[in-house]
């Protein structure tokens, strides 16, 4: 038996130069690098939607602490009011002003401001109206406050409840 060599049977290839052979694998990598960049782009702002989603969150929770702090400073601010009434004993309402300011710079280290009211004009975005009543002060200027209100950074957390003037009484002529 006689051994024959196979090249004899492969039919000749014709030449591929080296750009023919890159052509197939550069339109392969075009559907690869789109949908690269999509999946960087949905990681992106997958990553940016779970930071503002967590701040939110923090957020949220310190407003629902604070809220239930704010009736703890009005019980503070009371009984201030109701010692001053009674000319109770200096001392002790020293110390619970000490425990009052603690609380306050506690609050003011989070961006929760107290808003002021008295002589302010009234504004219904940030104040609460009780009453009006007549005063020698223009009509819309806020007399006296009732129950403090607070702000979280730019946000409210409790809008003042006020009394508003109602601008110069009207005097009626007598007969």
């Amino acid at each position: 038996m006689s051994k024959k060599h196979k090249t004899e049977d492969v039919p000749e290839q014709p030449e591929v130069t080296a750009e023919q052979a890159a052509a197939p694998a550069v339109e392969a990598e075009e559907p690869l690098r789109d949908q690269l960049l999509r999946l960087r782009a949905d990681f992106d702002n997958f990553r940016k939607r779970t930071q503002r989603e967590r701040s939110e969150l923090f957020l949220m929770a310190n407003e629902t602490l604070f809220l239930e702090m704010l009736p703890i400073i009005d019980h503070f601010e009371m009984g201030f009011k109701s010692a001053e009434d009674h000319k109770t004993d200096c001392s002790v309402t020293e110390g619970f002003r000490m425990v009052y300011n603690q609380l306050l710079d506690v609050l003011k280290k989070f961006n929760v401001t107290a808003i002021d009211t008295i002589g302010e004009t009234f504004d219904p975005h940030r104040h609460e109206s009780l009453l009006h009543m007549p005063s020698d002060k223009p009509a819309g200027t806020v007399l006296e406050q009732i129950r403090r209100g607070y702000m979280l950074g730019d946000k409210l957390l409790r809008a003042s409840q006020v009394i508003v003037s109602s601008g110069p009484a009207e005097q009626k002529e007598s007969e």
